[in-house]
């Protein structure tokens, strides 16, 4: 029985995840369970996988989870403490970080520290701290397994693979709700219009980061990472279909490539077993009803995140950390109304321009490089031009 931590159950990624894990609860144990705000709903998650630990944002409402939960042994911690002991918890094989932002950094360290398998859907991690994550991953001689699709897809077209066998990787890419748009078209976008994805089903941030085309840029610098690309040998591809989740191309001119229907439970369930397949969590693949796979080129011009990560990758050092925390900040104020659709790229690269360049920062330096960066950028949004 696999013993699993789960940062972040109540999102999008954690409550499919939980789906997965009870498809066949006789192979899993879910020790911990941790949430932001939902308290409602981490209770029933609570009472139907009993994990040994419940981790909620705030200290009154984890108060207030912990009287719900006197019927049972659950124990009932809160904030940040309570987060990195769910991540490094003894009776622990195995920890799915599916927390959303920056926050998904220290619990990440804390797994690895502790020497757990990490099932890593927090491409945060990596964006901000890739250099010290992997360091940490290779000194503890501990596995890191993407969830995301697009790298568990590069992850098993690789193989065992040696990296002086690959060309390139070619990271497929939606194009999102705004695909084809002009840039005065994208100006007057509402929050609304960009949270209506075509192909998949995932929290609000995320799919406004796929609308803008940072989440792209963000999985480039999570690609480079996870597999030690050089920044130029990772190719975006549009994939409207987004059936065929990544390639890789090897030196000899094959190309191996992995294709799905658009359902996140597949990387997940992957993560879960691997290295053994299971019995679908999902419906298999019709071909002959798709009927065509298309490609095209990413629009730079009108989609610049894009361009602005693939620059932050090849410059290094803390430049992930900027663009990460001004994006945060920018998103969310997007979603609240307050700046238009346009202003997150403006805001991000005005992030990079303004913040003085770290080389090798630690943990600690990136998350005060991140509160620096949110800091500005929540005194600057109101002079942002309109």
């Amino acid at each position: 029985m696999k013993r699993i931590a789960l940062l972040g159950s109540t999102g999008s990624i954690g409550t499919q995840a939980l789906d997965v894990v009870s498809r066949d609860e006789k192979q899993y144990a879910v020790t911990a369970l941790t949430a932001g705000t939902n308290a409602r709903l981490l209770e029933e998650q609570v009472r139907r996988f009993r994990p040994r630990l419940a981790v909620l944002g705030e200290e009154q409402a984890a108060w207030e989870l912990k009287g719900r939960l006197a019927d049972t042994d659950v124990r009932v911690s809160y904030g940040e403490e309570g987060l990195l002991e769910a991540a490094s918890m003894e009776e622990c094989d195995m920890v799915l970080n599916a927390l959303v932002g920056v926050a998904g950094l220290q619990p990440t360290v804390a797994a690895l520290e502790a020497g757990h398998t990490l099932a890593l859907a927090n491409k945060e991690s990596l964006v901000c701290g890739g250099a010290r994550v992997m360091e940490l991953a290779q000194k503890k001689g501990v596995s890191i397994l993407p969830v995301d699709s697009e790298h568990s897809a590069i992850f098993q077209s690789m193989g065992n693979r040696p990296l002086e066998e690959v060309r390139r990787v070619l990271l497929t890419a939606s194009g999102g709700p705004f695909f084809g748009k002009s840039r005065e078209e994208l100006r007057g976008m509402t929050a609304k219009e960009a949270l209506r994805h075509p192909n998949w089903s995932m929290g609000k941030k995320i799919t406004v980061d796929s609308a803008t085309m940072m989440n792209k840029g963000f999985e480039v610098m999570e690609a480079v990472w996870l597999f030690g690309l050089a920044p130029e040998q990772v190719e975006v591809l549009v994939h409207r279909e987004s059936i065929l989740h990544s390639a890789v191309e090897f030196r000899d001119g094959c190309v191996m490539a992995q294709l799905s229907e658009p359902d996140m439970r597949l990387p997940i369930q992957l993560a879960l077993t691997w290295p053994q397949r299971q019995e679908g969590a999902i419906k298999p693949l019709d071909l002959t009803q798709i009927g065509a796979l298309t490609f095209q080129k990413p629009d730079r011009e009108n989609f610049p995140c894009l361009g602005l990560c693939e620059d932050a990758i090849r410059q290094g050092g803390d430049r992930g950390a900027v663009i990460n925390g001004a994006n945060e900040v920018a998103v969310a104020l997007f979603l609240e109304g307050k700046i238009g659709f346009l202003d997150i790229y403006e805001m991000c690269a005005q992030a990079l321009q303004d913040q003085p360049f770290r080389e090798n920062p630690t943990i600690e330096e990136i998350l005060e490089i991140d509160r620096a960066v949110r800091a500005q950028c929540l005194g600057s949004h109101i002079a942002l031009p309109r």
